[in-house]
């Protein structure tokens, strides 16, 4: 479960880039509605990595395994989908785009519900 930890962290760094990035590189570009997405995209995405740590360490401490690893790989793979979706319509992808964001969100929330259904396992 190392590779959760890994890319957890990673979405982390990804999500604070971005952030700093639309503060200070896309204001002056993006219209108010369109920051607002981008910052949504953002803050997901780090709850989507912060998330995947978490995972990632009960995984590791949990013996035998019970369904964390699960939890973490939805919430990396809802968390990209997520910001994805969102962050490219605040960039101006076509509206259909828009789409795949509830697919994104609907992992994070089978990873979060999976780590609370794992945590409720351990002994």
């Amino acid at each position: 479960m190392r590779s959760l930890l890994i890319l957890g962290a990673v979405l982390c760094a990804v999500s604070v880039t971005a952030g700093a990035f639309g503060a200070h590189g896309l204001k002056a570009r993006l219209d108010a509605v369109a920051l607002g997405q981008w910052e949504t995209a953002a803050r997901y995405l780090m709850y989507a990595g912060l998330g995947a740590v978490l995972s990632g360490l009960a995984a590791l401490r949990a013996a035998p395994p019970t369904g964390f690893g699960f939890a973490g790989w939805s919430l990396v793979v809802g968390g990209v989908i997520f910001a994805a979706a969102v962050g490219g319509l605040a960039l101006g992808a076509p509206r259909w785009f828009g789409a795949v964001a509830p697919l994104g969100g609907l992992g994070m929330i089978v990873g979060f519900l999976a780590f609370a259904f794992a945590a409720s396992r351990l002994g």
